[in-house]
């Protein structure tokens, strides 16, 4: 049965649509067994980092229970404790030095640290810079692609070049560019071009010049 050009057009971008759903809607935070899985916010081994947003609980003192972010130096500051280094620390030693630090103030304190939104540290980041509609820093979770990237900043911008893009990373103590097709990805719905993304990767996306 010939369906016509346009209407396998449609019947095509509505499968890509779907595609695209369907990675917007998978758990980002998963967390399975591995070598090649990352630690979560939710994990004894996740390291806190700049950015982050912690909520600082003391057991039966609710003036000292508080909500903060990680500021870009790595450090916090809570009721009693100034600037105390709080990045590349799981939530449980951040707790055991906040305990040591209000030791001073208050008797026997019992603190619990969880982190409420994070990005953590850089080294378990995917960065995007340039024309994406907002470009930020992403946590990196187990077999990301290029395609959960892009829908987590919101595609790109109306002046992106982005067949001319590039993931900027760091393996085996060298730094290599990887070209990117996003354009075709994106638009063309060329799966293909859906290359598999690492912790630390930097995709950068050019501006056009015409």
């Amino acid at each position: 049965m010939n369906l016509g050009p346009v209407l396998m057009q449609r019947l095509f971008s509505g499968v890509f649509l779907v595609a695209l759903a369907t990675a917007a809607c998978t758990t980002p935070y998963q967390s399975t067994t591995g070598p090649a899985n990352r630690p979560t916010a939710e994990s004894p081994d996740y390291l806190i980092g700049p950015g982050d947003v912690l909520k600082v609980f003391v057991w039966q003192d609710p003036e000292l229970s508080v909500t903060v972010p990680v500021r870009p130096d790595g450090r916090i500051s809570i009721h009693l404790i100034q600037d105390m280094p709080a990045a590349q620390k799981t939530p449980t030693q951040l707790a055991a030095d906040i305990t040591k630090g209000l030791g001073a103030y208050v008797k026997s304190p019992v603190v619990t640290v969880i982190v409420t939104d994070f990005v953590g540290p850089y080294s378990q980041q995917v960065r995007v810079m340039g024309e994406a509609v907002k470009p930020k820093a992403i946590p990196y979770r187990e077999n990301m692609s290029v395609l959960d990237v892009m829908i987590d900043v919101g595609g790109l911008t109306p002046f992106a070049a982005g067949d001319r893009a590039v993931i900027a990373r760091r393996a085996d103590g060298r730094e290599e560019q990887i070209p990117v097709r996003l354009n075709s990805l994106l638009q063309d719905g060329d799966v293909s071009a859906n290359v598999p993304m690492r912790p630390g990767d930097i995709l950068i996306i050019p501006k056009s010049w015409f």
